[in-house]
């Protein structure tokens, strides 16, 4: 099976409405151009909040139900009958998750994951606001694919992308916003980023696409640059296309059914040895056995 996907990358500013409208153009796009797979941005609805800590930003979440993102985007994939992974910030009872809930192309709801890693730093101060997930790792079943989804700071765990391949995923997707540290404006991450995925695609023989936003934004305490560079991959880790630091969408065409004769054949997952993985399953290296 051949499946044409694509990923979209662009600025925000503080109107989430203005947000949303401007998602949606760029999906449509993205969908006109024949793509079946659209991936946009982490928490494309608002500005990048966690740049400082502001028990304000805890009323940008929502309830699934309430989310106007979500009911935005569940709409769309069913008109134009692609899938749209959707990133938000999800409020559940008490408790608060960066979440995504995948929509295929009939617009049902495949289900919910929850960012499980969260990172903590200078302008990226996330524990402030997100609860680590709780659903594990998901691999969704849609119209044009068995998609593996995660977000952001778990795109540089490979045990992520391993945990998804082994679940069945013929393509990793991860939403993202990720750019400049404001305290050490001279690292440039851009390529170890870039690289760090292209190796989970070639390690597991699985295309990837990365979604990343663009434009400065501004808080209290922090500014980041977003560097876009949005970019899919082969089942090699090759860059199929790449974005620069403009808003826009790349697109590609990956042969599924290709990829998945190709990762039978070359056997990484058949001579794969687990009963001697036990140092994964520890924080300090050390087997429990």
């Amino acid at each position: 099976m051949r499946v044409h996907v694509a990923a979209i990358q662009m600025a925000v500013g503080e109107n989430p409405e203005q947000n949303l409208e401007k998602a949606e153009h760029w999906v449509r796009r993205a969908a006109a151009q024949g793509a079946q797979i659209i991936l946009l941005q982490e928490l494309f609805s608002t500005p990048y909040f966690c740049k400082d800590q502001d028990p304000a930003h805890f009323g940008l979440a929502h309830l699934r139900e309430q989310d106007p993102a979500l009911r935005r985007m569940q709409a769309l994939s069913r008109e134009l009958q692609v899938v749209l992974p959707t990133s938000f910030y999800e409020r559940a009872g008490t408790t608060f998750f960066n979440s995504l809930i995948v929509f295929d192309a009939d617009g049902r709801n495949l289900g919910l994951y929850r960012k499980a890693h969260i990172p903590d730093g200078p302008g990226y101060q996330e524990k402030f606001y997100f609860s680590p997930g709780d659903t594990g790792f998901r691999v969704f079943s849609t119209h044009y694919g068995r998609l593996g989804v995660a977000i952001c700071w778990d795109q540089w765990f490979p045990e992520a992308a391993r945990c998804m391949a082994l679940q069945g995923a013929e393509i990793l997707l991860y939403p993202t916003a990720i750019g400049s540290e404001p305290e050490h404006p001279e690292v440039q991450s851009r390529d170890h980023w870039t690289r760090v995925m292209q190796g989970h695609a070639a390690a597991n023989m699985i295309p990837v696409i990365a979604a990343n936003r663009v434009g400065r934004e501004t808080g209290k305490s922090a500014e980041i640059t977003f560097y876009g560079g949005s970019f899919i991959t082969d089942g090699t880790g090759a860059l199929l296309a790449r974005a620069d630091l403009a808003e826009g969408l790349v697109s590609a065409e990956l042969d599924l059914s290709a990829l998945e004769k190709d990762r039978t054949e070359w056997g990484m997952f058949r001579d794969r040895r687990p009963d001697l993985y036990g140092a994964i399953g520890t924080l300090d290296g050390f087997s429990r056995k």
